[in-house]
């Protein structure tokens, strides 16, 4: 197996020949892991990817053009889309680099492979949801720094786990919820006016999304030639394949509405499927109730209530905070609404606003709470990856907000109200509940021990 590296220092070099002469393996050390975890700002991060799909053939594209970051390997089990992320990879470091035959990225079928290298500082994990929890703590315990798409993992017991290795590893994790930093300041915004007051004391948060997902009914088909179909099922349970879940080739075309199966193109729709995620409670979800737990200064806590429809005094999914604030998720258009005893603030992806329009109107104090998000959600990774800070989206963070998308979907699915302890995250004299807090694992798989 060859391993690349964009650069190898004369230190690096000594190292090497020196373990080569006293008879020790050959490892290639990281200039970020050789330097006590911060680098000289003129040595770049050496990066790989799991799983380059819909979503993360996106982070490919923008982190290769990143100047502080060397791509060197992409892993799926689709050969076509690992492939194509292979060669976006190494068409964009020739353009940059004027070398048209430049070769320096490989691809991998099995991401422990990826993670075995020691040349790389840290990994972008954009795979399905089943598949984010081993990769995680197996990076994490390898020592890699950790970018993870939202939602954080498919269990609670899973999103817990995963904050226990990435602080036992000691490494940087960035969740990938990126309304805490991008979408023109919106969310920030609001958080802002918020958490200062402006519209009172909060008595109300609606959380409007698509709902939990469910059993899945779709007829076998053929697996596509260079498919791993096994693998891609991984920890889930077995199946036949089809191509909802898992198209063949590079995702080119969203569907014309999102939420209807099947859809059309090669655009997966896994997402609608309880094996291998929460549905909509879980995707926009994942980046609402986290803008709520925000708002609510609820980024290390979570509801302590979930009440299903009940059709009487339940109407909504009804979640109840130790302090008195209930939050309700709602279907619909994708939005926050907080509602204070002296007005409201909703947002949006597209808008901010609020009743009445003089609040937004008035600008913050110096004694008013100011976030101080100033760069991007890949660049807030990357700077903390230098300075060995928490990002603005930790795996705690990540962990939280999960669980409350959970949460809801284990009311909805089980049509039962829950009572929660977000501190010792456990259901409350409840021994049934508590066994939906993790899923059994089709064998071989398993989380690795932490």
């Amino acid at each position: 197996m060859a391993y690349y590296h964009h650069s190898i220092t004369r230190r690096d070099f000594v190292k090497t020949a020196t373990a080569v002469a006293l008879g020790g393996p050959i490892i290639i050390t990281s200039p970020i892991r050789a330097a006590g975890g911060k680098p000289a700002p003129s040595d770049k991060i050496v990066m790989g990817f799991i799983g380059p799909g819909k979503q993360g053939l996106g982070h490919v594209r923008r982190f290769s053009r990143d100047a502080d970051v060397q791509v060197v390997a992409v892993c799926d089990v689709d050969t076509s889309r690992r492939e194509f992320a292979r060669k976006v990879v190494e068409e964009t470091y020739a353009k940059d680099k004027n070398r048209p035959t430049y070769k320096g990225c490989t691809a991998y079928k099995d991401f422990r492979e990826l993670l075995a290298r020691p040349d790389i500082d840290a990994v972008l994990i954009a795979a399905p949801d089943h598949w984010h929890a081993i990769p995680v703590i197996t990076a994490a315990l390898a020592k890699k720094d950790i970018y993870c798409e939202k939602p954080l993992s498919l269990t609670i017991h899973e999103a817990r786990q995963m904050v226990n290795a990435v602080r036992k590893g000691n490494v940087i994790f960035q969740t990938g919820s990126q309304q805490r930093t991008e979408f023109g300041g919106r969310f920030v915004t609001a958080i802002e006016y918020v958490r200062s007051g402006r519209i009172g004391k909060v008595k109300t948060v609606i959380v409007n999304t698509g709902g939990p997902s469910r059993d899945c009914d779709l007829p076998e088909e053929p697996i596509p030639d260079g498919l791993d179909w096994d693998f891609w099922l991984g920890p889930a349970p077995k199946r036949g394949y089809h191509k909802v879940l898992c198209p063949a080739g590079i995702p080119t075309k969203p569907p014309a509405e999102m939420g209807k199966v099947p859809f059309y193109d090669n655009f997966p729709n896994w997402r609608s499927y309880k094996d291998y995620s929460g549905g909509g409670m879980t995707d926009f979800g994942a980046h609402h109730f986290d803008i709520a737990q925000w708002g609510l200064n609820m980024d290390n806590s979570g509801p302590v209530e979930i009440h299903p429809p009940d059709g009487k005094e339940y109407t909504r999914l009804t979640y109840k905070y130790a302090n008195g604030i209930i939050m309700y998720h709602t279907g619909g258009k994708a939005d926050v609404t907080f509602v204070g005893t002296d007005g409201t603030i909703e947002v949006s992806r597209n808008s901010i606003r609020s009743s009445p329009e003089s609040i937004l109107k008035e600008p913050l104090g110096p004694n008013d709470v100011h976030l101080n998000v100033h760069e991007g959600h890949g660049e807030n990774w990357l700077s903390c990856i230098r300075s060995r800070k928490l990002p603005i989206a930790d795996v705690e963070i990540g962990c939280r907000s999960v669980t409350v998308c959970h949460l809801g979907n284990l009311a909805y699915w089980n049509k039962q109200p829950l009572k929660w302890d977000p501190e010792k995250e456990r259901f409350v004299g409840d021994d049934a509940a508590n066994a939906w807090l993790d899923r059994p694992k089709r064998a071989p798989w398993s989380l690795p021990a932490v």
